[in-house]
């Protein structure tokens, strides 16, 4: 009797430390004890009575967990089945490293904290890039100045050339959108330097000399970054005291360019390269005078005139209605009087040194022959008056 007594109080006793499986779920986060490890297949023991097992892809995190892994390490992962045909509850290192990310980038957004993320793959609307093992998007707006796609005519194609360019570059950047449930992941690189340029902004003057990297160049100008943070345009009309034809024959994108700040409009800042120098007209307007005969070399056609360069800087106009063909008549479109390379004499007959304007002409030959006929002519009228004159006074005598 009393060995059933026993039995029974020691059956009571196990039943009562008898823990019941774990009713795990998928998706939940367990951590368990390394008891065995082999190549690419670890398996560890949850609350002393559940098996998991690590297999395959699943091994595989941003922290080399498995290969660091000994037995009786403790290991966090994720359920991603109950239960195979042998008894196993399926576990993820790789889900687990990417739940602790995404944990991870909530409190990064929150705390505003800069992450180095680098760009896998560019496409028309901005950089997929890589952090910490998961996919987040970059969009071309939110790059900073120095990487920001400047093209003609936004040509898409050209914008994914310029972005094709960053790929396996790494950014600092500043997570500004995240949703775990729909895998949303934003970037920005631009946000990083809001705070610093709104500072700098209100530092700037203007006739202020500033050092900075060229960021892009169009048509119409070129983009200075400077003072970390801010961005300023040299127009094609303030790159150089003489004619601009093309911006890129002046620069190229990343080098080292100073600029005079000339202009300051909220957010927009207006730069100029030839202002570092003197104004050639200056001078000019000192040695050109009216009617001076000057040689040049035609450098420039358009559709009212030839452009004739007087020196390095200054170029001169000569307008079609002051030009001339081979034949001495007047030319119908300045291809018909000269072409790009031709040196020839004109005349100066007008200055404008406020607006840096000479205009010239072909005339000189005909103006020296009618200026040659008029004085004789005026010699030979003053000859027939003292003609006139003797011969009154002969008449008198007699």
């Amino acid at each position: 009797m009393s060995n059933q007594t026993t039995t029974s109080t020691v059956m009571d006793e196990l039943l009562s430390n008898y823990q019941m499986p774990t009713d795990l779920e998928v998706g939940q986060l367990v951590e368990g004890t390394v008891i065995n490890k082999k190549k690419n297949c670890i398996l560890i023991e949850i609350d002393g009575i559940t098996t998991g097992m690590i297999s395959g892809k699943e091994t595989k995190d941003n922290t080399n967990t498995a290969k660091k892994a000994k037995v009786g390490d403790k290991l966090t992962a994720v359920v991603i089945e109950k239960e195979n045909d042998d008894g196993f509850v399926i576990l993820s290192l790789r889900e687990s490293g990417q739940q602790k990310s995404w944990e991870n980038l909530v409190k990064m957004c929150a705390n505003k904290e800069v992450v180095k993320i680098k760009a896998k793959e560019a496409n028309k609307g901005g950089l997929l890039v890589d952090f910490d093992g998961i996919t987040g998007f970059l969009p071309v707006s939110q790059l900073a100045p120095l990487h920001y796609p400047r093209v003609d005519d936004a040509d898409a194609s050209k914008i994914l050339q310029k972005l094709q360019r960053l790929v396996n570059v790494e950014f600092n950047a500043r997570i500004i959108a995240i949703d775990k449930d729909t895998n949303k992941l934003i970037f920005s690189e631009k946000e990083l330097y809001k705070e610093l340029k709104d500072k700098e902004l209100k530092k700037l003057k203007i006739g202020q000399k500033i050092n900075g990297k060229i960021s892009g160049i169009v048509k119409f100008g070129i983009f200075v970054t400077f003072n970390d943070g801010l961005e300023g345009l040299v127009h094609i009309s303030e790159i150089e005291w003489g004619h601009v034809a093309n911006p890129e024959n002046y620069g190229v994108v990343g080098k080292d360019l100073e600029a005079l700040v000339i202009g300051i409009d909220g957010e927009k800042i207006s730069l100029s390269i030839k202002q570092l120098s003197k104004d050639p007209w200056v001078e000019a307007a000192k040695n050109i005078k009216m009617g001076q005969v000057i040689k040049g070399k035609i450098n420039r056609l358009s559709d009212f005139g030839a452009f004739l360069s007087i020196d390095d800087q200054i170029n001169g106009l000569i307008h079609v209605s002051e030009m001339f063909d081979k034949d001495g008549k007047p030319a119908k479109k300045p291809e018909d009087a000269v072409k790009i390379g031709d040196e020839l004499e004109t005349r100066v007959i007008a200055i404008d040194s406020k607006e840096h304007r000479i205009g010239l002409s072909m005339k000189l030959k005909e103006e020296k022959k009618e200026s040659e006929t008029k004085a004789n002519k005026e010699k030979e009228a003053k000859n027939d008056k003292k003609e006139e004159k003797k011969s009154k006074k002969e008449t008198k005598k007699e």
